[in-house]
């Protein structure tokens, strides 16, 4: 353990900790039953286009969230640009700007110009107190983004889209197996969009799905992930290959099947950072709402860096010298990324929530593959550089810059 900030590898000590820990780094569950499924789908011949673990994987999925319709696609940005042609979306649809870049990236693609929302500070997700004042007349809808598994104002939401006419999306990507007032997320808004990316904590190699309890939309988007084809030769809409393979399922439905043991461990591994980093001035862990079903896969930190001493850069350049791979979510937010920042360059003046927020965050390494000795040793550490800011900020300032991986 180290004991000093001379120590620290950044600053030509010994080593950090004996391997990289990952934020987000795969799961795979029961290997066992992975392996079996994997040889039935090689010995069955049948690798896509709605096969039987695909089936299996929807229906499985449907009733853990309790939704009527689970369609399930080859990601979440494919999930995200079918929602978004099914629901008719055209012209301007809101947005936060404090989301992966997806999310914009979807509507671009689509023709449809994502109008930037400032976020609540305190939650991380849309505030609904500036939604309204970014309606024009070529608004068609909200995307809300459940972020780090907590749900976006639903209620606010829907009231403003139905006083207005507006449809809403919710991306769901961070939210399988929370819920918002009892009731599991996937059902809310018009569709929701999860993603089984390979780093999520629940992960089918690569996947997404849609979820939503209105028949016409699900049979909708069924079409649209598989060109439109009704039938052998027939085709009645435009669509696009969305289908998820069958080997992706049989990881998905495996991956569903470990969920408790997934949460849990993420659960454990959050309280561990909670219990060693409270109180840590200028620190704040992200709280969960623990009276709702969370599944703790992001354990969040925002350095406030007038009362911490130190800025999250400063404090991610360390971590990552320590072999502790950190991530700065969403930064710099998706109002800086292109095209974007040329389309809108004033927009940070009109997002000062969102300017703090991409500051301050910092998601650290947790879930299966990351041992309670592990997250203690990360919180030493990161106790260390907090009690010792003057040192570390005089260090660094003639440090050499270390990359992010």
């Amino acid at each position: 353990m180290k004991t000093s900030v001379t120590d620290l590898a950044i600053f030509g000590g010994t080593p950090g900790l004996p391997e990289k820990l990952h934020v987000g780094r795969p799961n795979i569950g029961d290997r066992r039953k992975l392996d079996e499924r994997l040889r039935e789908v090689l010995d069955s011949r049948w690798f896509s286009n709605d096969g039987p673990f695909l089936r299996r994987f929807e229906e499985a999925l449907a009733a853990a969230l309790g939704v009527r319709h689970c369609v399930a696609v080859c990601n979440a940005t494919i999930g995200l640009e079918i929602a978004a042609r099914v629901l008719g979306l055209r012209g301007e649809v809101i947005v936060p700007s404090f989301t992966f870049v997806a999310t914009a990236h979807a509507l671009q693609w689509l023709g449809i110009t994502p109008v930037f929302c400032d976020v609540n500070e305190r939650t991380h997700a849309i505030d609904p107190t500036q939604i309204e004042s970014l309606v024009t007349s070529r608004t068609s809808g909200i995307v809300g983004v459940h972020v780090w598994g907590e749900p976006c104002p639903v209620d606010e939401v829907g009231a403003i889209a139905a006083r207005r006419g507006l449809r809403v999306i919710y991306d769901a990507a961070h939210a399988v197996a929370c819920s918002y007032r009892g009731r599991m997320l996937g059902g809310e808004g018009d569709i929701e969009v999860f993603s089984f990316h390979a780093t999520k904590f629940l992960n089918s190699f690569e996947g997404g799905a849609l979820t939503t309890n209105h028949d016409e939309l699900a049979r909708q988007a069924r079409l649209m992930r598989n060109f439109g084809f009704t039938g052998y030769d027939q085709v009645e809409s435009v669509g696009t290959n969305g289908k998820m393979t069958e080997v992706c399922a049989a990881m998905g439905l495996t991956s569903l099947e470990s969920l408790d043991w997934l949460v849990e461990c993420n659960r454990a591994n959050y309280d561990l950072y909670r219990q060693h980093l409270d109180g840590v001035p200028g620190l704040r862990v992200y709280p969960y709402d623990r009276t709702e079903k969370r599944n703790f896969q992001y354990v969040v930190l925002e350095v406030e860096p007038t009362r911490a001493g130190v800025s999250r850069d400063d404090l991610h350049r360390i971590l990552q010298a320590e072999n502790v791979l950190a991530r700065r979510y969403f930064y710099p937010g998706c109002h800086r990324m292109e095209p974007y920042r040329s389309a809108d360059p004033k927009a940070s003046a009109r997002l000062p929530a969102t300017e703090r927020v991409t500051a301050r965050v910092l998601s650290v390494p947790t879930g299966p593959n990351v041992s309670p000795e592990r997250v203690v040793e990360v919180c030493e550490l990161i106790r260390l550089v907090m009690a010792n800011q003057t040192e570390v900020v005089a260090r660094l300032s003639g440090a050499r810059p270390v990359c992010a991986s």
